[in-house]
């Protein structure tokens, strides 16, 4: 039996993006390997259907209870390092990117799932550029493996930080198991009256900022049948100001709608009755969407770019993010060809099958049983876990 901490702040303070990483991540092992103990090192706890997990006997969460803004930073920088400790880890794994400043004499794995704010450095603010790069060279310096979630990003660690291909390991992430299966009618009509959904709409997922490249798909509709309208699901920022203007100046303002914060436990229902999904972010890690798209059965149009055609294999249509014309003709031709749409959902279905959470846990937990029982043997001390 092993004792293994997790950095689980974005589990408990983040409902999408890096959050769900963490969570699925957190729930299938400690469900596949039920024999471990788990310990979650958070510096906030909430309750929420999505953390159910949370409360299974093997796991143990140690928060900073009431400690905010600066003192909540030097908690989850410093101080987390003596409560681990105390909790005699064989391993942690920090699994947004980072590391506590403070040493853990535990082994140590850490997560990077991108290195956008170097890559295009525009997107982020000096400090902004300067604290992730800190973090990011700390994380890598100090860890015994580098997890990259993509090629892409195993790519970017050696040509940023220069670091040894042997110190990483590409594990691809899953998707939540709720786009395993088709969603019960209940949901279905649950969604279609909270949105009130159109008769035809494609559908688009990611926090509305530039780099998601939106605009270019808002650019697309009027070539698009008029009846087809287009439905963002995800957090806003300034640039959706920008997407409205683009919106309006094009007469297509009434064909496009923003859903800000919108129910994650909906969007396989939304899904049901969509046309298609389109994702053509100029650039992701991983591009989640994609797999929990082709995962679920809709076709998907993205980006040739980055890892997209990792998480898509040979199921969505590719184009060029910056051209209009071919995000237009290829959303037109799903559109149109119920035949060209079967064969993207069966290619999908096959794809996603090697992103399935039990194969990702299988493989997180062959690496910390590698890690652990190398430390072990350096430090002359007696293999514990099974």
């Amino acid at each position: 039996m092993y004792r293994i901490g997790f950095d689980a702040k974005r589990a408990f303070t983040n409902l999408s993006g890096l959050g769900n990483y963490s969570r699925l991540t957190i729930s299938s092992l400690s469900r596949i390997f039920n024999y471990n103990d788990y310990f979650l090192y958070t510096t906030r706890f909430r309750e929420h259907p999505l953390l159910e997990f949370s409360n299974r006997k093997n796991i143990t969460v140690r928060t900073a209870s009431g400690l905010k803004g600066y003192f909540s930073a030097l908690w989850r920088s410093c101080f987390i390092s003596s409560i681990a400790e105390s909790d005699k880890l064989d391993l942690y794994h920090g699994l947004s990117g980072e590391l506590p400043l403070c040493p853990i004499s535990a082994p140590k794995v850490v997560t990077i799932h991108d290195l956008i704010f170097l890559r295009y450095p525009g997107f982020y603010k000096p400090l902004q550029r300067w604290i992730y790069r800190k973090k990011a060279a700390h994380a890598i310096k100090h860890s015994s493996k580098v997890i990259a979630i993509s090629k892409q990003t195993a790519d970017d660690i050696i040509a940023f930080f220069g670091t040894d291909p042997s110190k990483i390991e590409i594990i691809y992430q899953g998707c939540d198991p709720q786009f395993y299966s088709p969603a019960s009618q209940q949901k279905i009509e649950q969604a279609r009256a909270l949105y009130n959904l159109p008769k035809r709409f494609i559908v688009a997922v990611g926090t509305v900022k530039e780099r998601k490249n939106l605009e270019n798909v808002v650019r697309a509709l009027p070539s698009l049948p008029k009846d087809v309208q287009l439905l963002c699901f995800g957090k806003w920022t300034p640039y959706a100001i920008k997407v409205w203007a683009i919106a309006d100046k094009l007469g297509v303002k009434d064909r496009v709608r923003m859903i800000h914060d919108a129910d994650f436990t909906l969007l396989p229902a939304v899904y049901s009755l969509a046309e298609c999904l389109v994702y053509v972010s100029h650039f992701e890690g991983f591009g989640i969407p994609v797999l929990e798209g082709i995962t679920y059965g809709i076709p998907v149009v993205t980006s040739k770019r980055a890892s997209m055609p990792e998480a898509g294999g040979e199921a969505p249509l590719y184009v060029d993010p910056s051209s209009v014309e071919e995000i237009a003709g290829s959303i037109e031709m799903v559109l149109s060809s119920p035949t060209l749409r079967k064969s993207m959902i069966e290619r999908g279905f096959e794809h996603s099958k090697e992103f399935r959470n039990d194969k990702v846990a299988e493989k997180l937990f062959a690496l910390y049983q590698n890690i652990i029982s190398k430390h072990k043997e350096k430090n002359g001390t007696k293999e514990s876990g099974r």
